[in-house]
């Protein structure tokens, strides 16, 4: 399990010996051979630089070589959640591998928004965004999530905004561990709940947030982050994390598609455009196919359905059946509907966040 942070005294994350064989289950859900095989997701994500605001980025990662660059001393990565960060966006597939992240052309900028052990405060992260935005990152990846935030890191994100970049952040912290222990009440956290953030909640194979995890009040979208394969600092083998960090990445690593394939987009077109696309729920479910390919008419989009290999199969929770909520099914190759993961309602109902003009 790869750590967002380490404890006093621990040694920094070794390499893994396990290698994914087998395609993740959040790629399948995430329909990502489909995006891929369209003439829009095979881009890639060239040409798009997305910054990853976490613990540094591994600049030797086997899956990344040669697309990093990093802001002072963030090549290097003791904790390695910011190297899965950017494998998620990023990780070119290895011979063997079935593992790759979304946009495997995408350029990675590595931005320490933490210490080196992982503990980050309104100002580390907050100098962390502005270094992205002066770099120029079109697409910035926000890991951690602040009980508080401050005058700064909202000035922080304005100043990012400004400069044409797409925030996008977890709306909650990652889990601490598989204690019993009952997660706190519901509530905001920063920079997630800045109007002008991106914010994104981690759910499981099932489609439900996972039991015990931080929540927050509300969240623009919902990805996989629940036992989600990864690299890690070093080494050429894989990881297991959770969390909404993680559920960031994969919304960050399609963000660089839609930037790629639409480069007349703006950030805050973007961001329209994978909330608009998504799956509908009580908070929309990413889907990254719709993201990339579909042809805006109006307030309507036109897709058409991908390819995939093998049908994904996830249970649909039967009280799901509340206005603004569909059970969306997934096709084999072939067939002529539409390509959708039918992901459950998260098990406790949360509140699509106000956009920034407060609708």
């Amino acid at each position: 399990m790869v750590p967002s942070a380490l404890t006093a005294g621990a040694a920094c994350t070794k390499a893994s010996a396990a290698v994914a064989k087998d395609v993740p289950w959040e790629q399948r859900a995430l329909g990502l051979d489909g995006t891929w095989a369209s003439s829009a997701g095979r881009t890639g994500g060239s040409g798009v630089t997305v910054a990853v605001v976490d613990t540094g980025v591994a600049a030797g990662a086997a899956a990344l070589e040669g697309r990093v660059t990093a802001v002072g001393s963030a090549g290097t990565d003791c904790v390695g959640h910011g190297t899965f960060v950017a494998g998620l966006i990023a990780a070119a597939q290895e011979p063997g591998v079935r593992f790759a992240g979304v946009a495997d052309q995408a350029r990675v900028l590595a931005v320490r928004g933490t210490d080196e052990r992982g503990a980050a405060t309104a100002g580390s992260v907050a100098a962390g965004i502005r270094s992205a935005a002066k770099a120029g990152a079109e697409v910035i990846v926000v890991s951690p999530a602040l009980n508080t935030g401050s005058e700064d890191l909202t000035a922080a994100v304005a100043s990012a905004t400004s400069k044409d970049a797409l925030v996008i952040a977890a709306a909650a912290p990652d889990p601490a561990g598989s204690g019993t222990a009952s997660p706190p009440a519901p509530r905001d956290y920063w920079p997630a709940s800045d109007p002008h953030v991106l914010s994104v909640l981690d759910v499981d194979a099932k489609g439900s947030h996972p039991d015990n995890a931080p929540m927050p009040l509300r969240a623009d979208l919902t990805a996989p982050g629940d036992g989600v394969v990864g690299i890690g600092p070093s080494g050429k083998g894989h990881y297991i994390g959770s969390g909404a960090s993680l559920a960031s990445a994969y919304v960050a690593g399609t963000a660089a598609l839609v930037r790629a394939a639409h480069p007349g987009l703006s950030a805050e077109e973007t961001a329209a455009r994978l909330t608009g696309t998504a799956y509908p729920a009580d908070v929309p479910r990413l889907d990254p196919y719709a993201a990339v390919t579909s042809v805006r008419q109006g307030a309507t989009a036109a897709v058409s359905a991908p390819a995939t290999e093998d049908p994904v199969h996830l249970a649909t929770d039967p009280q799901a059946t509340a206005a603004g909520r569909r059970a969306l099914a997934v096709t084999s190759l072939g067939a002529a509907a539409v390509l959708a993961v039918a992901w459950a309602a998260a098990a406790a109902r949360l509140r699509r966040k106000p956009s920034a003009d407060g609708s």
